[in-house]
């Protein structure tokens, strides 16, 4: 079977090589029909999530960083995770359709730490250290980089309120349904700036419903456990402003 887009060949052989990732694996169980329907829905949201991240394609595999799987690595009841350990972002096979975007951020928000903050463990996420006020690099001038500094702008965006003095209303909604469920799940940092860096990207329209979905109707949303209002309006200005500046520094890069 061999499929074509804008009369090219797409399969994760093509998508490895034109992104760069480090490694892509397949499940022993996705057969051979599903491994190619899979790539083009992949090429369609890379395409999608580059496009809207104005960044070139190593920004998309982290500098040739990331690792994918897909029908690989799976864990019961969850459609999609990323792996700190092994740099890996995992889709299951039958039910990852839309959760690229989320957990494409859970591996960049990780990938940043290390260049944002100074001595932080292997494990961390940015989002996570900017809360609890860990050191940040600093330059000559004795200030952050700015585009660090455009990042915590957007952390500080999707975890507090506007003037910075109160959790934002998405920390109080992901916090009440942790107390309903008993868990600590949805007031984590890196899992509020997920679901909004998710907002920012379904906001884009992007074609690729295999990237996002879901954050404005869904039962979740409904629950207040994406953005929405004026924050939301707030979050996707910030973070369309930190990625174009980062998306044009790395083009410069290239050139």
């Amino acid at each position: 079977m061999v499929l074509t887009h804008s009369h090219q060949t797409i399969n994760f052989v093509s998508i490895r090589r034109r992104f760069d990732f480090r490694s892509i694996e397949m499940g022993r169980w996705v057969t051979p029909d599903e491994r190619d329907r899979a790539a083009v829905k992949f090429h369609q949201a890379l395409e999608d999530l580059m496009a809207i991240l104005q960044g070139p394609e190593h920004l998309i595999s982290l500098r040739g960083t990331l690792g994918l799987q897909y029908g690989k690595g799976g864990r019961p009841g969850v459609a999609a995770h990323y792996m700190p350990a092994t740099r890996q972002l995992s889709l299951a096979k039958n039910a990852g359709a839309g959760a690229l975007a989320h957990e494409w951020f859970h591996a960049y928000d990780h990938f940043i730490c290390e260049k944002m903050f100074v001595d932080q463990p292997s494990s961390y996420f940015a989002s996570r250290c900017w809360i609890d006020s860990a050191p940040m690099y600093l330059s000559k001038n004795s200030q952050p980089h700015p585009l660090n500094q455009l990042l915590a702008n957007c952390f500080r965006t999707v975890l507090l309120s506007e003037d910075g003095d109160k959790p934002s209303n998405l920390f109080l909604s992901s916090q009440q349904a942790d107390q309903r469920l008993n868990i600590l799940y949805y007031a984590k940092p890196e899992e509020m700036c997920a679901r909004a860096f998710e907002a920012f990207v379904e906001d884009a329209a992007p074609a690729s419903p295999f990237l996002v979905k879901g954050t404005r109707f869904s039962e979740e949303a409904k629950a207040g456990l994406y953005p929405h209002g004026d924050q939301r309006l707030r979050i996707n200005s910030a973070f369309e402003r930190y990625f174009s500046s980062l998306g044009s520094a790395l083009y410069r890069e290239l050139a």
